[in-house]
């Protein structure tokens, strides 16, 4: 059993497929070996080890996934969204304390400055044109130096550091070890019957746990390759199938449906691809965006339940022939799954209360924030922050968010109740249910809808067939119709803030 990150690299052949990215030559695994041995090296000697942070701020591609595995199994990773501004950089440096940032040569990023006003240095990476993907060298940013400690990183050592994506409060740093990426990218690999044979296309970005552990750690952990777009596109994301040919690809539901949207013209090519299978996590899946993934790339859906603090996965639906469940996350796929009441008990099957977690894939708890943590564990269990039930199948599913339920005067409204609801309309393509604030009732239920191309649909039609489906306490009072959803950095939806992001806070 893996118990570190390059523990992962030891299965399969030397000459086997590793780090790839569409239209470029493959790293094999022993290459692969080679290079983080080579970027180890440059790390050690400019002093950066076992528990030393090396931040990340590179664009996506088959170098951010080989300089995340570099700094992972030589110190401890922390990738940053490429995508932000001065004022950013500035509070997750400060936060993070890096001892170097790797930086893409030539890329234009505030982060060069904010290092060098906070005295951190900056590593070039230097990707390698002739070479096979991923390849990179390290400019060194100063004089040699020793690491406090020296050595490969073991089990219990840091292996990855993000922050929570919370948006009403500071983020909290998640550390993970070795053990816990380990252990994760192995339930993984499991869970998928990952072989050597199953290339995965990666579009999910490199500095989120969703890419790094589901599409690079899984894949290596089962000897198979795993080929990095620069990031994802649905107009081009139907010629990286036809170029790449992998078995699988991992994205958020909100990729998919932009995928959809551009199948129309690629019906032959979806259906020739010959998927195995199709993975979707980090947000729940629409009933109806499974089906209709289904009919078009004749392949069956895998949806997952994951999150950060449990270096990803928690729960995945199984491969056929088992059954796979529309709405629900599926089944405890690596640490203990149970349901708990507020006041600590375990709740028996079909009863609502918060998601609870627990095993060798699980944070041990947030860095420097004894309050935080007091409030996430109970009696061994993180607490989830999710709410929902488990079947007697033990089939996971989730009813939202705790924080993201609506309080309507009392009543506790489910915001993924109504989305299933309004997606079955026929016009509507995408949409999210949200909170808007109400002088005496608190909040009210609202949504934001995006209607398939060439669809008209009136606010008051989709209320009324809300209507004939929900409670009246449930119905949607405000209906707005968008040409798309405001996302957060990953692709999720996010419905915290997005009354007061849509103006309709005041």
């Amino acid at each position: 059993m893996p118990r570190t990150v390059w523990d992962l690299l030891s299965t399969g052949a030397d000459a086997a497929p590793a780090i790839g990215a569409p239209g470029r030559d493959w790293l094999d695994r022993a290459g692969l070996r080679a290079l983080l041995r080579e970027a180890g090296g440059v790390l050690a000697r400019q002093g950066i080890g076992r528990g030393d942070r090396v931040a990340m701020v590179l664009p996506n591609g088959p170098e951010a996934a080989t300089a995340f595995l570099a700094a992972a199994t030589t110190a401890t990773a922390a990738p940053l969204n490429p995508a932000y501004k001065a004022d950013e950089f500035a509070f997750y440096l400060s936060d993070l304390a890096p001892r170097a940032v790797i930086i893409a040569e030539g890329f234009e990023t505030p982060a060069r400055a904010v290092a060098a006003a906070q005295g951190i240095p900056v590593l070039a990476l230097r990707a390698r044109e002739q070479a096979p993907a991923g390849v990179f060298e390290l400019l060194p940013a100063g004089p040699a130096a020793s690491p406090a400690r020296p050595g490969a990183p073991e089990a219990g050592d840091v292996a990855l550091v993000l922050h929570t994506s919370g948006t009403t409060a500071r983020p909290k740093i998640v550390p993970l070890a070795q053990a816990n990426l380990a252990a994760s990218a192995g339930h993984i690999a499991t869970s998928l019957a990952l072989g050597p044979q199953d290339v995965c296309l990666n579009i999910m970005p490199l500095f989120h746990i969703h890419g790094l552990i589901a599409a690079v750690c899984a894949s290596l952990a089962a000897g198979a390759g795993v080929s990095c777009t620069p990031g994802f596109n649905a107009f081009r994301f139907f010629d990286w199938l036809a170029t790449v040919r992998p078995g699988w690809y991992t994205a958020v539901p909100t990729m998919h449906q932009a995928i959809l949207l551009r199948a129309g013209s690629h019906r032959a090519g979806a259906k020739a691809a010959g998927l195995r299978f199709i993975r979707s996590s980090s947000a729940s899946l629409p009933p109806q965006v499974m089906a209709a993934l289904e009919e078009t790339f004749a392949a069956p859906v895998i949806e997952a339940y994951g999150m950060t603090e449990a270096a990803h996965q928690m729960a995945a639906n199984p491969l056929p022939p088992r059954a796979r469940k529309p709405g629900s996350v599926g089944i405890a796929a690596g640490p203990e799954i149970a349901v708990m009441a507020e006041d600590g008990a375990l709740l028996p099957a079909g009863e609502i209360g918060e998601v609870v977690i627990r095993g060798p894939n699980v944070t041990a708890g947030y860095e420097n924030n004894p309050a935080a943590n007091e409030k996430a564990f109970t009696n061994g269990w993180f607490r989830t922050g999710d709410q929902g039930r488990l079947d007697a199948e033990g089939y996971l599913f989730l009813t939202g968010r705790l924080k993201e339920l609506i309080n309507r005067g009392g009543e506790k409204i489910s915001p993924l109740e109504i989305d299933g609801v309004l997606m079955d309309h026929p016009a509507v393509a995408q949409v999210v249910t949200f909170a808007l604030p109400h002088a005496t009732l608190g909040e009210e239920v609202a949504a934001a809808v995006v209607l398939h191309a060439g669809q008209e649909v009136s606010e008051h039609a989709i209320r009324d067939f809300a209507a004939s489906r929900l409670a009246p306490f449930k119905v949607p009072r405000k209906i707005l119709f968008l040409e798309e959803i405001p996302k957060g950095a990953t692709g999720k939806l996010q419905r915290i803030g997005l009354a007061e992001k849509l103006g309709l806070a005041g």
